[in-house]
């Protein structure tokens, strides 16, 4: 919550009088909020929404009905995008206009048609793309390097044209696994328009997450929120480290929270975890507002 001092809580409990006082002053303190409440806004991907029955525009009340601030949807799920598209852009826009829950990016993953999906989010109110660099076994470390620059590189015009910032999200690629990594990765871009989409989940197979904010510092752009436990990782396996509700891996929560405050993060973070319907959507909403301490 916003900061309460000690004495000013226990100064009113003297006062007021009763249960129900005491009731009436836990409501205050809740309507208060987090530390981040009005600087983080709380979104989860669009295919997480498992509702099959439910129609596009109803999917964004419901969203927008469980306390999200907006959403993010893949560009190959648009059909005039793809012809493995499951929605159409108009469907979308009805959606956005009538529920007033925005989409705010695309992700378009490791497809090089950066442009495409700039237009598309840009037409969509959307103010990024998620993309990743996919590494090319074939070819060699720099050559990865500097093919994937090239391509940011290309879109950048349509982002400054359309207002979409570029981002790059750290994926288990064995490439961008360090901090330094992407941090010249990007330095090398220059460009007011790239910039980090850090994934606090994947983060930690390669290193601690809220060092990596410390060192990215005003480079991220966007938040990716997912738990990883490192006990099930040693045990199961790899994969296996996801498998954990959010807020109960191995992610010092309030250590990413205190390093996010320290650079000033303000701005989107989507769950990116194993959707479902209303219920399941309700506890990522809730558990969002705990880890993020959004309210």
């Amino acid at each position: 919550m916003n900061f309460i001092d000690r004495r000013t809580f226990l100064g009113r409990s003297g006062v007021l009088a009763g249960s129900a006082a005491l009731g009436n002053l836990a409501l205050e303190a809740r309507a208060l909020g987090g530390a981040f409440t009005g600087k983080m806004k709380k979104a989860v991907k669009f295919h997480m929404v498992l509702e099959d029955k439910m129609s596009v525009l109803d999917k964004f009340k419901m969203l927008h009905d469980l306390g999200f601030d907006g959403t993010e949807i893949r560009s190959r799920e648009i059909k005039e995008i793809s012809d493995k598209g499951i929605y159409s852009r108009k469907e979308i826009e009805v959606a956005i206009s009538k529920t007033g829950l925005p989409v705010h990016g695309v992700v378009n993953s490791s497809d090089p048609d950066l442009t495409t999906a700039i237009e598309l989010s840009g037409a969509l109110g959307g103010t990024s793309i998620l993309t990743v660099c996919r590494y090319d076994r074939k070819l060699s470390l720099r050559e990865n390097w500097e093919r994937d620059q090239a391509t940011i590189r290309k879109g950048i015009p349509a982002a400054e044209k359309h207002g979409v910032k570029i981002l790059v999200e750290n994926v288990w690629a064995s490439y961008l696994i360090s901090a330094f990594d992407v941090e010249r990765f990007l330095d090398e871009i220059d460009s007011p328009w790239v910039g980090s989409y850090f994934d606090v989940g994947n983060n930690v197979r390669w290193g601690v997450a809220e060092h990596w904010v410390k060192h990215l510092g005003k480079r991220i752009v966007k938040l990716d929120i997912k738990e990883y436990d490192i006990g099930k990782q040693r045990n199961e396996g790899l994969g296996a480290g996801f498998k954990v509700p959010l807020g109960e891996g191995s992610i010092d929560w309030a250590a990413v929270r205190a390093q996010l405050g320290a650079i000033g993060f303000e701005g989107w973070a989507t769950a990116e975890i194993p959707g479902g319907g209303r219920e399941r959507l309700a506890e990522i909403a809730e558990r969002m507002d705990r880890v993020l301490d959004i309210a």
